[in-house]
Parts: C-alpha cells; sequence; structure tokens
C-alpha cells in the first residue's frame, strides 16, 4: 500500500508546517498512486484556503508512522492512549481508539485528538487489512475522541454519534481547535478540522459488517450529554467511551446523578471484555468500574454536604477538593481534575 503525503504550511505562516495523509491517493502500487496525486493534492487544498501545498509525494505504508494496535479478541484491536490530561502530554493522544474488522468492512470507534493522531490510526488499520473502512463512531464530543475523524471520512467512512453530538460539538469546536494550536506544535494539528456525523443514534442501533454486527446505544446525559456505546456481537466487547475510566481521573461534563444512575444500571451486562475510553481494558465489570463509582460516590457526597452547611461555591470547591485528596492516590491527573469535578458537581446538585 501506498499513501500520498503532501506537505502543507499555514498561508500567513510558512514556519508552521506539516504532513497531510490524503486517504483518497491510495494505492497498492506506487505508479497508481503518483498518477493521481497531483490531482487529488489539488482538490484537498481548494478547500483550505488557510493553508498552501508543496508537491504531493507517495510513500510505502511500512514508512509512515503509526498507532500501535493491540489485538483484544478476533477482529478487535485497541489503541491505548496515554492516562494524563491532555496538556500534560505532547501531542493529545490520550485517549482509547477500536478498530474492528469485519468480512464486509472496518468500523473504528473514535479517531483521536488530532488530523495526526487519525492519520496515524489510519496507517495502522492499512497494516492489518485493505477491506474498506466503511464506519466511525464517536462516543462523545471530547476533542481527544473526535477531531481526527475527517481522515476516516476522507477513507469513505460513515460518522455515527449521539444524536446531541452535533450541537454540542459546534458549540465548542473553536475552543478545542484553538487549544489544541496553544498546546502543541504544528506537525500535530495542522490540518485539523471538525467532522460531524452523517448518522446519528436517538436510542438503539446497529451497524452491519457482515459476519458481525455492532449494536449502538444513546445515554441519557452522564459523563457528557452525547455518550454512545458500543458491543461487538462476536466477541461480545464493549466500548465504553468515557462512561469509563480507569487510571486517568474522570471528568463530570455532563450530569454526576445521570452517570451515578449509568453505572448503577449494570450497562455492561453479557460483556466479554470491557474497553474503557482512558486506561486498560477488563474482563470485569466489576474491577474495571469499582473505582470509579467509589470516586463519583464520594464525589456527590461531599458535594451534598457542603451545600448542606450553606457554603457559597467560592467556598465549597476548595473543601470538596480536600476531602477528596484520599482517593487521588490510584487517579493520575488527579490534582488538575478534581477542583473541576467539585465545580460541575456544585453546579448540578444545589438545585435538588
Amino acid at each position: 500500500m501506498f499513501h500520498l503525503i503532501l506537505g502543507v504550511c499555514l498561508a500567513l505562516s510558512n514556519g508552521q508546517c506539516g504532513q497531510i495523509l490524503l486517504p483518497k491517493g491510495d494505492s497498492p502500487n506506487l505508479a497508481g498512486c503518483q498518477a493521481q496525486a497531483a490531482q487529488v493534492a489539488a482538490d484537498w487544498l481548494a478547500d483550505r484556503p488557510d493553508l498552501t501545498g508543496g508537491a504531493p509525494l507517495c510513500r510505502a505504508n511500512a514508512d509512515l508512522p503509526a498507532a500501535r494496535l493491540d489485538e483484544l479478541a478476533p477482529g478487535v484491536f485497541a489503541h491505548f492512549g496515554t492516562s494524563r490530561q491532555m496538556e500534560e502530554t505532547a501531542d493529545g493522544r490520550i485517549a482509547n481508539l477500536g478498530v474492528i474488522i469485519g468480512r464486509d468492512g472496518v468500523a473504528v470507534i473514535d479517531a483521536g485528538v488530532s488530523r495526526a493522531e487519525g492519520q496515524a490510526l489510519y496507517v495502522a488499520i492499512r497494516r492489518l487489512t485493505d477491506r474498506p473502512v466503511t464506519d466511525l463512531i464517536l462516543t462523545h464530543m471530547h476533542p481527544d475522541h473526535v477531531m481526527g475523524a475527517e481522515v476516516l471520512a476522507e477513507a469513505g467512512a460513515r460518522i455515527t454519534a449521539h444524536h446531541a453530538l452535533p450541537v454540542s460539538l459546534q458549540a465548542r469546536a473553536g475552543s478545542y481547535l484553538d487549544s489544541l494550536q496553544g498546546l502543541y506544535p504544528a506537525p500535530e494539528w495542522i490540518g485539523t478540522r471538525i467532522a460531524l456525523p452523517d448518522r446519528l443514534v436517538t436510542d438503539r442501533d446497529r451497524i452491519d459488517l457482515g459476519d458481525r454486527h455492532l449494536d449502538l446505544r444513546a445515554w441519557p446525559t452522564a459523563h457528557t450529554d452525547s455518550d454512545l456505546t458500543m458491543r461487538d456481537s462476536a466477541t461480545a466487547t464493549l466500548f465504553t467511551g468515557d462512561l469509563l475510566f480507569r487510571d486517568l481521573t474522570p471528568v463530570v461534563d455532563g450530569s454526576l446523578r445521570g452517570w451515578l444512575d449509568w453505572m448503577a444500571g449494570n450497562p455492561a451486562a453479557g460483556a466479554a471484555l470491557i474497553v474503557p475510553g482512558h486506561g486498560p481494558a477488563s474482563a470485569s465489570w466489576r474491577d474495571a468500574s469499582d473505582p470509579q463509582r467509589i470516586f463519583l460516590d464520594a464525589l456527590a457526597t461531599e458535594t451534598r454536604n457542603v451545600i448542606a452547611q450553606g457554603l457559597a461555591l467560592s467556598e465549597a470547591v476548595p473543601v470538596i477538593a480536600d476531602a477528596l485528596q484520599p482517593l487521588g492516590k490510584i487517579w493520575f491527573s488527579y490534582p488538575a481534575t478534581v477542583a473541576r469535578n467539585a465545580t460541575a458537581a456544585y453546579k448540578e446538585l444545589e438545585w435538588e
């Protein structure tokens, strides 16, 4: 497999440059890639007046950077991100991503934090199979999971997401892009754009890959207002997105009460393997979920205590954070996250 690579720079800043992989230029041989390189590159740049491009090149798949994909079950692969908050990393690649290979195509679960990560994931997929990438499932709207989506869309994937994701993502798109540019060098974010879903899930849906199907479920507001889970029928592997955190401190960006309700409902019933949004996979729901449940229960309890005491938000947050410090020993990025969670919990629970 040969891929078309285009060097690009910001039109107003030649020092801000990076490399773009264009899936439409893929070819099983060098000559095929070269034959279409100029037109594919010109078409892509025509829609991006903020970028300038050099001469396109064709490079072998083996020569390009690729994400690591671990096989968890037959046809089920995962890339495990760094269990830190984005600002504590050099590239923001913190989310777990998934790949399901079926007889009739490939489904991808989440696309990473940037076009660069989406490209590395795509290169890795092409090292496994030449079957078409038919579907991309976005588990929720946070940037570490969705910002690489355009690469998979250019490869032919239909994007599926929770029905609330488009509004939530569009509202935050500008700040997400600004954050990427503020945190990382240009090669990590250049060319990154928001890609919205083609298909929305309001309750339950199914994607057919021929010899297996993927069961999708859209949940009420919990971690966010756009949480979606996916279960593979062939292996009973459940991808939870960020409804389940392991190692990295959970982040409340939706509803604390809704998240606790989700956990209490035994959402992993029948799953043989559970892949969280962050941290290692597990065959045991209890082992995987107990630390998060204990943390969220404690957050709710301590928040209700300070509200009952009549503390204002500015007074309450440090008190809640201090009370929860003993739980921080098992979580990465805890100090940076616990105050944010205390604020979100207070704003929600003060109206009970």
